[in-house]
């Protein structure tokens, strides 16, 4: 997904309170960035070949053989999930549930699946449920955070990402997602921080890089933003935001004609990519 003007607000590690800002103090940044919106989340950690017709009838077969072991149920769910599967993963985590009340872990499974059919009541309620049973569940607290964070309940999402930030995650999604809130609300260095450690976490991944990027292009490093943003490239070259970003630094810089061909790779990649179509326009005229 990519993230256009950005409006949202964070707090600090540790902290309840916000930052030298008042509620109403967001800004309006007019750069292109890629929100780490589904990039990682617990289906994805599967392997790709798990979403196989191939494995998912093996794990027919264990339950076949199991038909009474909940975890049997979680785990060949998550593999329809990964294969998009959502209607039969959301028959088999009701029935992990029903074998397994106290199961956070196929409650936030269910919760990410709900997610994805674009039913987000039923997944802030799963995701919860699943904080009721451990109140210790990283990845729910993410999860819940990131519904928060893309429905505009700031506040609500900076407080599950921090709590799982104390609980020591080393989910990567955690600091992008805070950082992403520092960012929007002009704490870039508090930002660059957040998107550091999630580098550090997952350095293969290109959206820390682009999302430290825009930061420091806002603090007027331009160097270190263009570092970032070819990095993100060369980790990825199919994500329509790094080329927008790289774009972004040649239009400050004055070379136009690189700055259209960056945007027009972009639009390549996504053609509905708003701030790529934007940047195109602006440089060819």
């Amino acid at each position: 997904m990519g993230l256009k003007p950005m409006a949202e607000l964070g707090t600090r590690f540790g902290g309840t309170v916000l930052r030298k800002m008042g509620m109403a103090a967001f800004l309006i940044v007019p750069l292109a960035a890629c929100s780490p919106a589904d990039t990682v989340d617990d289906l994805a950690r599967i392997d790709t070949a798990q979403g196989s017709q191939e494995n998912i009838g093996s794990l027919t077969a264990v339950i076949q053989r199991t038909p009474n072991d909940p975890e049997a149920y979680n785990i060949r769910g998550a593999a329809l999930g990964r294969a998009g599967r959502y209607r039969e993963a959301l028959e088999d985590f009701n029935k992990a549930i029903q074998l397994d009340p106290r199961s956070a872990r196929a409650y936030a499974n269910r919760a990410l699946i709900y997610r994805r059919m674009g039913d987000n009541a039923n997944a802030v309620n799963d995701y919860t449920q699943a904080i009721s049973i451990n109140p210790n569940y990283d990845t729910a607290y993410i999860g819940r955070g990131e519904i928060y964070r893309l429905n505009g309940r700031t506040q609500e999402a900076f407080q599950d990402f921090e709590r799982a930030i104390q609980l020591d995650t080393t989910d990567p999604r955690a600091y992008l997602r805070r950082g992403l809130l520092y960012q929007a609300s002009n704490q870039h260095q508090y930002a660059i921080e957040d998107f550091a450690t999630a580098i550090s976490l997952s350095p293969d991944q290109p959206y820390g890089y682009n999302g430290r990027g825009v930061s420091y292009l806002a603090l007027g490093d331009t160097e270190n933003a263009f570092t970032d943003f070819n990095t993100a490239i060369r980790l990825d070259e199919n994500l329509a935001e790094s080329w927008a970003n790289q774009a972004l630094v040649y239009e400050q810089q004055g070379d136009k004609a690189k700055a259209a061909r960056s945007y027009s790779r972009a639009l390549q990649l996504d053609a509905n990519y708003e701030p790529a179509r934007e940047g195109l326009a602006r440089t060819k005229a």
